[in-house]
């Protein structure tokens, strides 16, 4: 079934579910608190001087018998995944099948007969959906059922245009995917074979592409032309039923979830701070012109990305999002939505600092070394050798962004 959230959201897109902190002194604004990172993974290279990978989106897997070999899985692209210790030592590395591009990470625990755990991956360059199972030891063996459908594409011709599976979060034994510039989400029930894993399509959902302002003009955000305004960054409340999507030009959405299916009319946390501004695409310089943006715009700087829930309990903690246009992260409250704080990772004695982030994961589990938890963040500026810019991720220890 699909489903259209574009005509409402049009009409109704000024009621928000938080009120976002606008300049003038709400909850959230003022000066970001800064942070460093304790750990950071080995630096991956994208470029001609002999690199293929380049890091994106992390997940975080808590070995409940023995927590010091906890491991974080992250994309790494055309280099598939890399696996890394608590340490940030690469333990694993994982080569995507040919034509493929590991795009977002997610897990699913406890699932099927065995109570297995598995890692969820978007293969945007095959648009599928490729399974893997997480061993005792932390690692990782592909279990992906060679039938499993295309995601979004009617055929092989389409994959080619890679209007593909793209950004991911997962709940219980369902993934929720969107496809790369479009506004489509898709719901998949993950389902388990004697000896793989594959999934079907159970629910789909449009975003809206236009959005009326509130001074009754209509909006359509400034992209290359033939794009729609995607989303990647996701995370799931599951005890709440809920989905956080960020829209990456317009906005932080917030959209009920009732098993497998989407349900009520999504709403927006906060919009970026670009909204509503008018803009022309510039061919050559590959960018948009923008002029001013509208009165209700908010603080995130396009993109935004990365988002992952900080739990405290079983209903509450914190949801922190990735500003990664000035390369800010937002701190709100997990049951009210309203904004808490902002913090920036700058650089350490032992770490550089986060820029520009995609991917997030937070764990409130404690582990060796992060008695509170970890946070788990892209760096897509890291420059470990005199300027040769490579990508990696660090590592936070919640204790050090003063959540409560």
């Amino acid at each position: 079934m699909r489903r259209t959230a574009g005509i409402v959201a049009l009409v109704a897109l000024s009621t928000a579910v938080a009120a976002p902190a606008q300049a003038g002194g709400k909850p959230g604004d003022g000066v970001p608190q800064e942070v460093t990172a304790t750990v950071e993974t080995p630096a991956l290279f994208d470029d001609e001087a002999g690199g293929d990978a380049d890091a994106d989106d992390p997940a975080i897997w808590v070995n409940r018998a023995d927590k010091a070999r906890s491991r974080v899985i992250g994309t790494a692209k055309n280099g598939g995944l890399r696996v890394y210790d608590l340490a940030g030592r690469e333990v694993q590395s994982i080569l995507p099948p040919e034509g493929g591009r590991f795009n977002n990470v997610d897990l699913v625990t406890g699932f099927g007969a065995g109570r297995r755990d598995y890692a969820v991956v978007t293969d945007r360059g095959l648009d599928k959906l490729r399974i893997f199972r997480i061993e005792a030891s932390g690692r990782l063996t592909d279990v992906t059922a060679a039938d499993v459908p295309l995601l979004f594409s009617r055929d092989q011709a389409e994959v080619e245009e890679q209007a593909t599976g793209y950004g991911l979060a997962t709940y219980g034994r369902y993934a929720v995917v969107s496809r790369r510039h479009s506004t489509t989400l898709g719901i998949f029930r993950l389902e388990e074979r004697k000896n793989a894993v594959s999934y079907r399509v159970t629910d789909k959902l449009d975003l809206p592409k236009q959005f009326r302002l509130s001074t009754g003009a209509t909006w359509t955000p400034c992209l290359e032309p033939g794009e729609d305004p995607q989303i990647e960054g996701m995370v799931v409340d599951a005890d709440a039923g809920v989905l956080y999507a960020a829209q990456e030009d317009v906005a932080l959405w917030k959209i009920r979830l009732d098993r497998d299916r989407f349900v009520g009319v999504p709403r927006i946390v906060e919009r970026v701070a670009e909204f509503g501004a008018p803009g022309t695409y510039d061919p050559e310089a590959e960018e948009c012109e923008l002029g001013e943006p509208a009165a209700e715009a908010g603080r995130i700087a396009a993109d935004v990305e990365g988002a992952t829930i900080y739990a405290t309990g079983k209903r509450d903690g914190f949801l922190i999002v990735s500003s990664q246009g000035d390369s800010k992260f937002y701190v709100y409250d997990r049951r009210t939505n309203r904004p808490v704080s902002s913090f920036q990772v700058v650089d350490g004695a032992r770490t550089d600092g986060v820029q520009h982030s995609d991917g997030a994961a937070a764990t409130s589990v404690p582990l060796p070394g992060y008695p509170k938890g970890l946070l788990v963040l892209h760096d897509g500026e890291n420059t470990p050798d005199g300027g040769r810019v490579s990508t990696d991720f660090k590592y936070v220890d919640v204790r050090s962004l003063g959540l409560r």
